[in-house]
């Protein structure tokens, strides 16, 4: 196993645990299985465990198994606070105790405040007491770092990452999310601040191997040298400084095992020029199937209604590549779980953005076309609810 420094000078394996996809038995977590998976990652050197809150039984579960082998001194666990469920200052103090004893531990290595997508909902965090509350944690040793989880774009990004101290952060990024979501610019401007930067959904979900088009199966199988397409994936990222943590939801032994032996030797630089065109590749033959030829080049933003074309933009798009369920639920989490909702819905058709538009999209069509498949029945209810429950406040 590699290992790659935090901020603070520790060594975290490159490849990290994700802990949201244990496999279920009866509804349950299968406590039995996720035992051996997890305990052959700490065998092979894995010391950096993710789950969170809103994880249903992976808290308490990793707790159990941790106390159970009597390894919990061995790697650093992570979770994630759901801000957007807490009211007060007692409200953060009551899930986090809860969250401590789903661990069976003392302190929690890395928190994150779970799905922060702006500044503003940060702002509102700290008049709920979060900050002097955070404050105090790493004070007691309760907590030793604390940082974030993103979904959103890269200047939203940019811009909560520079509104605090941050120890680290956490986001979607690979191959394909080069230039969407936190993307490269994100990457780079947290590696210029020393942010180490944690990834997740790295082949999205298992949809860069599991839903890749035939053709571009095909380019990753007549490679040199020959790699599944979870390692070409995997080698991507860790082939930039920037990255610090790949996590990956493995639930199968194999699994855990060959996520290892390419951990173990994939190196940052290691890629050709011959390696980058065939990701380029891959790309091209994955966009095929999408909607909206956007590139998210950000030249028509700001919107003056605050919508996130580019980012609408890729949801609409995921429903063809990644699947209905995948392009939906990313766009709930990131126009309606928001203080300010920001849906496609609200464009008032004033054109601003199509005159700026490098690829000259018929922008305003193509947000009714796009709201109209993204903004369906459980959509409304949901942002809906956000509202009238006041979660943001």
């Amino acid at each position: 196993m590699q290992y790659r420094k935090d901020k603070k000078g520790t060594e975290l394996s490159i490849l990290g645990y994700g802990c949201l996809r244990f496999t279920k038995k009866n509804g349950k977590i299968d406590l039995e299985k996720a035992e051996k998976e997890i305990m052959e990652a700490v065998r092979n050197g894995v010391n950096y465990f993710d789950t969170a809150y809103v994880y249903h039984g992976s808290e308490a579960a990793l707790g159990e198994i941790l106390k159970r082998n009597r390894c919990r001194d061995q790697v650093y666990i992570a979770t994630k606070l759901p801000h957007y469920l807490i009211k007060s200052r007692a409200g953060l103090e009551k899930c986090f105790q809860e969250q401590l004893r789903r661990l069976q531990t003392d302190h929690v290595d890395y928190y994150l405040m779970h799905m922060l997508n702006d500044v503003q909902t940060w702002e509102i965090l700290q008049k709920k007491g979060v900050k002097d509350w955070i404050g105090e944690k790493l004070r007691l040793g309760q907590i030793h770092n604390i940082g974030f989880s993103y979904h959103g774009n890269s200047e939203n990004f940019i811009k909560l990452l520079d509104s605090y101290d941050w120890d680290f952060c956490q986001i979607q990024y690979n191959y394909m999310d080069e230039n969407t979501q936190a993307g490269r610019t994100g990457l780079l401007h947290a590696q210029e601040k020393g942010i180490p930067v944690v990834i997740m959904e790295p082949l999205r979900g298992g949809k860069l191997v599991e839903l890749l088009p035939k053709e571009a199966k095909a380019l990753f199988e007549q490679a040199v040298p020959g790699r599944t397409p979870a390692e070409w994936a995997f080698r991507w990222l860790w082939n930039q400084t920037g990255v610090t943590v790949v996590l990956s939801g493995m639930n199968s032994l194999e699994m855990v095992q060959e996520n290892v032996r390419v951990a173990s030797d994939a190196g940052t630089g290691e890629l050709t020029e011959a390696d980058m065109e065939l990701y380029q590749k891959v790309r091209q033959e994955i966009n095929k199937k999408v909607k909206v030829g956007c590139t998210a080049c950000g030249y028509c933003m700001p919107c003056p209604q605050g919508i996130d074309i580019p980012g609408t933009f890729r949801c609409y798009n995921e429903i063809y590549t990644d699947g209905a369920g995948v392009g939906k639920k990313e766009y709930l989490m990131t126009t309606a779980f928001r203080k300010n909702q920001n849906p496609a819905s609200g464009c008032i058709r004033c054109g601003k953005c199509e005159r700026l538009c490098p690829q000259k999209i018929e922008i305003r069509k193509e947000l009714k076309t796009a709201a109209g498949e993204l903004e369906d029945l459980r959509y409304k209810v949901m942002a809906w609810l956000v509202k009238v429950l006041q979660i943001w406040r």
